[in-house]
């Protein structure tokens, strides 16, 4: 049962958020922190993201039972199982957030809400793309409120590169459900302006990511390690557009995971070493 709810909620995609977040955390910590704070960090995004993609399945219910490529999702679990799993992930982060200060505690419904909304963008605008990556961005932010328990500039910039980064790889994906999306009504970027097009403002989403995060590796004051770092994710990138460009399914989720899931844990791997083993 747990390996079909892990299915459910694309566990595996936890990876492209978290080294974001962890990233942020050892900024904020100038190393590592205690156990006690990465432990409850780690709970709170993982109750987060298990509640946002709940939501987003019950949301899509009827909608991914009609596509192809997602027809099989709800199989895995019932409908009250669902909501249980929401009303419990939900429940659980708000607990956490209450664990690691009061400033996270009273955040975490605003936090929710916002990864709840993006649920419902595709029925009314083609910038879904960007609603996810706000949802996705709230990770940083939240793990430097954990640590120093107040605002400061690097996790806003942070914050942003994560935007860019994930609403250009959401259009890319998106393009596997453009005659899908097209006559079902929603609305997308690829739909909107078509896929070559699409597949243009990607790539300028993610070279402005990568401007975004060296402004952030100037703000945080991190090193030679982290702009090495910065180099392989622009290599990177460049693989996972010429990648998408083929069009084929195979190429495209080819570039989602392997592309972006190498993006991140490059990111963590660059601040780890700056923020740990050089110091």
């Amino acid at each position: 049962m747990i390996a079909r709810v892990l299915r459910f909620v694309r566990f595996s995609h936890t990876i492209f958020a978290l080294p974001f977040a962890l990233g942020s955390m050892l900024v904020a910590a100038d190393g590592l922190p205690q156990g006690r704070v990465v432990g409850l960090i780690l709970l709170a995004m993982v109750f987060a993201r298990t509640a946002a993609m709940t939501f987003n399945r019950l949301a899509d219910w009827e909608i991914d039972q009609r596509n192809p490529r997602t027809a099989d999702r709800h199989t895995l679990i019932s409908r009250a199982g669902a909501v249980a799993l929401l009303v419990a992930s939900s429940g659980a982060f708000v607990a956490t957030a209450w664990f690691i200060n009061l400033l996270c505690f009273w955040l975490s419904p605003v936090a929710l809400l916002i990864v709840f909304f993006y649920s419902l963008t595709k029925r009314f605008t083609s910038l879904s793309h960007f609603y996810l990556g706000l949802a996705l961005s709230v990770s940083p932010v939240g793990a430097w409120l954990a640590v120093r328990g107040h605002f400061d500039f690097p996790p806003l910039v942070l914050a942003l590169a994560v935007l860019l980064w994930v609403a250009g790889f959401d259009i890319i994906y998106a393009t596997q459900d453009h005659e899908f999306d097209r006559g079902a009504g929603l609305r997308s970027l690829v739909v909107r302006v078509g896929i070559p097009r699409s597949l243009t403002w990607a790539q300028g989403l993610h070279w402005s990511m990568v401007g975004v995060l060296a402004v952030f590796g100037w703000a945080a004051n991190l090193g030679t390690a982290f702009h090495a770092g910065l180099a392989v994710i622009a290599g990177v990138l460049i693989y996972e557009h010429r990648s998408a460009a083929r069009l084929d399914l195979v190429a495209i989720n080819r570039a989602f995971f392997l592309s972006n899931g190498i993006v991140g844990m490059v990111f963590l791997s660059a601040v780890f070493a700056d923020r740990v083993c050089f110091r």
